[in-house]
């Protein structure tokens, strides 16, 4: 909301914000070129996106469950949890789902009151209702000592903030005030600091960005998950943030752009993983020719065989393992440690 009751909020756009819009842009306009080309290749992508975007934006939480239940809770085969980081990773998928694969109708409270109902299904967090006490936003150390970074909206005027957040939200992209991207990254940091639940606000706020985006032509989250991007660089994530809330409060009085320009950061870099993952998926020679490519040319310094099969969609273990066996042979490769979990490295 308070991003949006100045005009100095969006004016003047930064040369670096503007040169990531020009970037995404780009890219957004070459994704269209694959939608009816390459449907299997994309069909890999998507699901293994949906299984990084419940198993990041939880992480980012600090929910995780056994990586070997991750596929039953995922694919919704499991519906006996063994405790609540279980039935929040049910549940997270259920709203992502409903966003992807349901017409989610237009931009409302109902619909952000909708999302948070679907994440607490399975556990009893208050689900679909706004916070009945007043919250804060705490950093916890590694000393054990913790400082309040950011006292939100009372629970008494969240519904009203909420409510008017959405309004002016929707009255922007009408009037086209700022670049879609600015507008999204305006949302998503009033409604963080707005925080208009007990639990889940940030999750929420994540699947509120993957509905923006795709609603306004920006569909990468689909193929490369925007939260395990996030997850990658939680550091600056929190770093950002917290820049750009200080001040919020007071009528406005903030800068958007830190904010703004790193979550058009991991939205230009999930453009360009998936630029990367099409080149792969669609190179020519065998399976093992495009694994030992991408080991030898492409791969990080160091990488796991989970980097490998997220980069070379439609690759089972078995070969990535009968290559990285042969390049290691002629000395090609190192390794640090066995099984899934083995580091590599190139020598």
């Amino acid at each position: 909301m308070r991003s949006f009751q100045r005009d100095h909020t969006f004016d003047p756009v930064p040369g670096s914000v503007v040169l990531r819009l020009g970037n995404i842009d780009r890219a957004a306009g070459e994704e269209a070129r694959y939608l009816d080309q390459l449907p299997h290749l994309l069909e890999a992508l998507r699901e293994q996106a949906r299984i990084e975007s419940v198993t990041a934006s939880n992480a980012i939480e600090g929910v995780v469950v056994d990586q070997a239940r991750v596929p039953k809770l995922v694919s919704g085969a499991e519906q006996r949890f063994r405790n609540r980081s279980e039935a929040e990773f049910a549940g997270y998928t259920a709203a992502l789902d409903y966003i992807e694969q349901n017409d989610p109708g237009e931009l409302s409270v109902g619909l952000v009151l909708h999302l948070h109902r679907l994440l607490f299904a399975h556990a009893d967090g208050g689900g679909g209702r706004f916070k009945t006490e007043d919250n804060r936003v705490v950093d916890r150390h590694a000393d054990g000592t913790s400082t309040v970074r950011f006292e939100p909206t009372s629970a008494g005027e969240t519904p009203f903030f909420v409510e008017e957040l959405i309004a002016r939200t929707t009255a922007a992209f009408a009037a086209g005030m700022s670049h879609p991207l600015i507008i999204v990254s305006a949302f998503v940091l009033d409604f963080l600091c707005i925080h208009p639940f007990d639990d889940g606000n940030g999750r929420t706020a994540r699947l509120m960005t993957t509905y923006l985006l795709e609603g306004h032509g920006y569909t990468v989250s689909r193929y490369v998950s925007l939260e395990q991007l996030i997850y990658d660089e939680k550091d600056d994530y929190d770093a950002s943030l917290a820049s750009s809330t200080t001040g919020w409060s007071a009528d406005g009085a903030h800068d958007l752009w830190p904010w703004a320009l790193y979550l058009l950061g991991r939205i230009e870099a999930a453009y360009e993983r998936f630029g990367a993952r099409i080149a792969a998926g669609t190179s020519g020679g065998s399976k093992q020719d495009r694994v030992r490519d991408f080991v030898l040319l492409h791969a990080p310094a160091t990488f796991t065989i989970a980097d490998i099969r997220r980069a070379i969609p439609g690759v089972s273990d078995n070969t990535i393992r009968l290559v990285l066996t042969e390049l290691k042979k002629i000395g090609a490769i190192a390794n640090d440690g066995v099984g899934r979990g083995a580091e590599w490295r190139r020598t």
